[in-house]
């Protein structure tokens, strides 16, 4: 009797993970022959739930149908051992039984960088740096020629065809500096190196040499005007995403027909290609035909970045998916080698601020939940801002929490670790003497 809920339990997991809808629970302690009668077809599977009795030995030995023994320890477990043994007889049974499989790997994936990463090595490492204040600002690099933006720097040299690109932890926001965050800059540097690498049997990059985990150095390029904004989901919060403009009724977005009745966070029928225009007061969507008769750019290099972008995107779905994550969508630039007129990827691509990543072991559940999917959040900083003060009017911003920006390096270190797969080197950041020398050398 006590192992009666627990059986309802296993039913329903059958029922809502593998469709497995015809399962009749019995109770053990009832003869072999009432055991073996049943009220439709011959079973296909007897499974006993906890300890054997004497009619389910009965059972064992009489019986023509199959019969396993479980443990009544984990209701999951219970309920995907049989569908595992139900999927020999079902095609379509083993797909969900896959699935299954690969949402459980996905997410031991992502628990085991979670324990990883906050562990004491890594939480020490980042305290250091943060108490001791050897966040990358870039403020003690005395190179003459450079361009500070609002968390990378570009240093360059007349005389030379590349440029270097610093990646600092400062943390932007609101139009503003919120925080330096141990380093941010290194995560998002050698994330797109990593990505840079990965994609250039697709199209090649600016990437000449990453010499030091904060610095890229890059061939210079004319940049083209548009970001290539590619989406796989129906998400998004800005004035310029697909959400945003589906919920105030627009239904062709960028040049893409979408049907009614779309939900937040569903999947697209087909990946989009949805540019937006790099304008100084503000970006906006704009389609294909527009970008060449407004001459953004001709249809020619339009072409080729279109074609990279969409097959970029793709590939970095298949790679993310390995690792447990969802690529829902991302933005790209492209530009011409100021030298041989050549289109390449640049500044920076997948990386934790420039595209939005979910966790593929719970979208589904989620989504059936009505939920919002699970994601590594790093809004909590922004939000704590503007909590505790106006971000857009106030002179001076009160100072960040010691441990919201220290959990906030963490989540970026986190994703890196996810993202690419390998783990974060600290040894590897010997602060800004080593990046003054990085650039010294190479420009």
């Amino acid at each position: 009797d006590t192992l009666a809920p627990y059986a309802s339990t296993v039913c329903e997991r059958l029922k809502t993970r593998f469709d497995l809808e015809n399962v009749i629970v019995r109770s053990a302690k009832v003869p072999s022959d009432r055991l073996a009668l049943s009220c439709t077809d011959v079973p296909l599977l007897y499974a006993v739930l906890g300890p054997s009795t004497s009619a389910t030995s009965m059972l064992e030995s009489e019986s023509s149908v199959p019969i396993i023994s479980l443990p009544s320890t984990d209701a999951d477990e219970t309920a995907l051992s049989i569908a595992k043994c139900c999927s020999l007889a079902s095609a379509a049974l083993r797909a969900k039984v896959q699935d299954v499989v690969a949402a459980r790997q996905q997410a031991r994936l992502v628990q085991d960088a979670q324990w990883k990463t906050e562990s004491h090595l890594y939480k020490n490492s980042i305290a250091e740096c943060y108490d001791q204040k050897q966040q990358i600002t870039g403020d003690d690099i005395t190179v003459k020629d450079r361009q500070r933006g609002k968390v990378r720097d570009r240093y360059w040299s007349s005389s030379s065809s590349t440029v270097a690109l610093v990646t600092t932890d400062r943390q932007s926001g609101f139009d503003r500096a919120l925080a330096q965050v141990p380093f941010k800059g290194a995560v998002l540097n050698l994330t797109s190196a990593f990505w840079f690498e990965k994609t250039k049997h697709i199209i090649p990059n600016h990437i000449v040499s990453v010499p030091h985990p904060y610095v890229t150095i890059a061939k210079k390029c004319k940049v083209f005007p548009i970001e290539f904004v590619v989406r796989s989901y129906m998400t998004g919060s800005t004035s310029t995403s697909i959400w945003k403009n589906y919920q105030n009724g627009v239904r062709v977005y960028c040049g893409h027909p979408l049907p009614e009745g779309m939900k937040k966070n569903q999947k697209l029928e087909k990946n989009l290609l949805t540019p937006t225009t790099k304008e100084e007061n503000h970006d906006r969507p704009i389609s294909a035909a527009d970008i060449v008769t407004e001459k953004w750019m001709t249809q020619e290099d339009f072409d080729v970045c279109a074609e990279a972008a969409m097959k970029v995107f793709a590939f970095g779905q298949e790679v993310a998916a390995r690792q447990g994550l969802i690529l829902v969508d991302t933005k790209y630039e492209f530009g011409r080698d100021e030298e041989t007129g050549e289109i390449l990827l640049i500044d920076e691509v997948h990386t934790p601020d420039s595209s939005r990543y979910w966790l593929a072991s719970t979208y589904e559940e989620r989504m059936a939940e009505g939920k919002e999917p699970e994601n590594i959040d790093k809004e909590f900083l922004r939000l704590w801002f503007r909590d505790n003060c106006d971000p857009y009017k106030d002179a001076v911003l009160p100072e960040a929490p010691r441990d919201l920006v220290t959990e906030l390096s963490r989540r970026y270190i986190l994703l890196y670790e996810l993202i690419s797969g390998q783990s974060f080197d600290f040894r590897a950041i010997v602060g800004e003497a080593g990046i003054q020398k990085a650039l010294e050398e190479n420009l």
